[in-house]
């Protein structure tokens, strides 16, 4: 075999459906098919790549295309044919679960949430549900054997409840349920959310009343959703291979402290604790058997999310860590199920263990670099004071280097929470899953 040349194709379908309804009114109700063959070549150091929507074309003539593509990139130069490691997996892995929805169904099931809602809590000014799901299809094969069908399924439901505080001003929170599969294996009727909505509103009152946050350094407790936002934005994004190799600051610290050693963080492949993931990978898109990838153990920063090409330009072994989002995309280094592993603690003695500090319980959205520095927007959280809750505080934010918020924990909850419900970007979209325990560190907070 001739190492310095490799070529992929893949076949991708993508099916997505999206109903929101506002107020018991139905303003979208979208549903998209995509399809379509793509190809890749590397040959002489260079990447081509071609695709198509086209059902009618031969793939010898996108292959063809992608290594044309590749051999005009080759004017800019002679470079060195790098051996890409990876090996070939060849298996079949098809998502089979209940019987879907149909449009009708999923409609009838928005306006019994809300019309329950209404019912229950006459102040409530507004609702906003979201029901949708998405359904990847993909056969890769490539030029060093690997034969692979796939499928990854996910759906969620997005909750929203709306009134108003003392001074007329609109407060909200909201709740995202997810779980593999389509809309018909997620359970949303009525009688399973109904306990979590009525927690959701009770969160709803005590925002009304929320005061603002003190602002600067303190201990917080961060609640599974957030720990999980932390590990993937913050930390997990420097530890993609490609922004190492683009200068992320994680590039130079393998073997050396970037957290507690409390702290174990892993990008799960497939399977945890026996169970397959939410966002299950057994091959990537290049192929590539895939594993997972122990970014850090005990506190020490231990490898990096790879492809074939990122892990030989580090000289490390691939994690199966390239995908694609849409039929028409190239794959990348992207994250499947980032998780910190759980601890000993009890959430609620971590709560008790704190004079003055705050349970950050939700985040709204949040931007980090590859210096890990990170800034989230609080938008459900708690006073603690001797170690009980105390009042709700206004939407805030928290901020910091995610290496010295994760070098300051001091207790891990010995609970797991893991929810699929949103994307990862980084040029493409990509469905992911993150998870984790409750987090007890110090933080920046945003406030007075």
């Amino acid at each position: 075999m001739n190492t310095a040349t490799y070529r992929e194709t893949r076949h991708h379908e993508l099916r997505k459906s999206r109903m929101l309804m506002v107020d018991g009114n139905l303003v979208s109700n979208a549903r998209t098919v995509e399809g379509g063959v793509s190809a890749r070549v590397y040959e002489g150091g260079y990447w081509g790549f071609a695709s198509t929507q086209d059902d009618g074309v031969p793939v010898e003539r996108i292959v063809d295309k992608a290594s044309r593509n590749a051999q005009a990139m080759a004017r800019f130069g002679q470079r060195a044919a790098l051996a890409l490691p990876g090996g070939a997996y060849r298996g079949e892995h098809v998502f089979r679960g209940r019987a879907p929805l149909s449009p009708k169904d999923s409609v009838d099931r928005l306006a019994q949430l809300h019309a329950w809602c209404v019912q229950r809590y006459p102040g409530l000014k507004s609702t906003r549900f979201i029901a949708a799901d998405e359904h990847h299809t993909k056969r890769v094969a490539t030029s060093h054997g690997a034969e692979v069908l796939s499928s990854i399924q996910r759906a969620l439901c997005y909750l929203t409840l709306i009134a108003e505080d003392e001074h007329g001003a609109p407060v909200e929170v909201s709740e995202t349920v997810s779980a593999k599969g389509h809309l018909g294996d997620l359970d949303w009727s009525l009688e399973a959310l109904a306990p979590q909505i009525d927690r959701l509103h009770d969160h709803l009152q005590a925002k009304r009343h929320g005061v603002a946050a003190r602002g600067g350094l303190h201990t917080v407790v961060m609640a599974p959703q957030l720990a999980g936002m932390l590990a993937h934005e913050a930390m997990g994004h420097p530890c993609e291979a490609d922004l190492v190799l683009g200068g992320a600051v994680t590039g130079g610290l393998v073997g050396q402290r970037v957290a507690s050693d409390l702290v174990s963080m892993v990008d799960i492949a497939h399977t945890y604790e026996g169970r397959e993931v939410m966002i299950p990978v057994y091959a990537d898109d290049e192929g590539t058997p895939a594993r997972d990838a122990v970014l850090i153990q005990d506190g020490m920063l231990t490898e990096f999310m790879s492809s074939r090409e990122t892990a030989a330009r580090l000289g490390v072994p691939a994690t199966g860590s390239a995908r694609a989002y849409s039929p028409g995309d190239e794959p990348l280094v992207r994250m499947r199920n980032t998780a910190i592993l759980p601890g000993r603690d009890k959430l609620d003695d971590m709560i008790a263990g704190v004079d003055d500090g705050y349970l950050l319980m939700k985040t709204s959205n949040g931007q980090a670099d590859s210096t890990t520095e990170f800034m989230f927007g609080i938008s459900l959280a708690y006073e603690i004071r001797d170690g009980k809750l105390g009042r709700a505080i206004r939407d805030t934010t928290i901020s910091g280097s995610a290496i010295k918020v994760l070098q300051s924990v001091d207790a891990v909850s010995d609970d797991m929470y893991w929810n699929c419900g949103g994307y990862c970007g980084k040029k493409q979209l990509m469905v992911v899953s993150m998870g984790g325990p409750a987090l007890r560190a110090r933080a920046h907070l945003g406030g007075e």
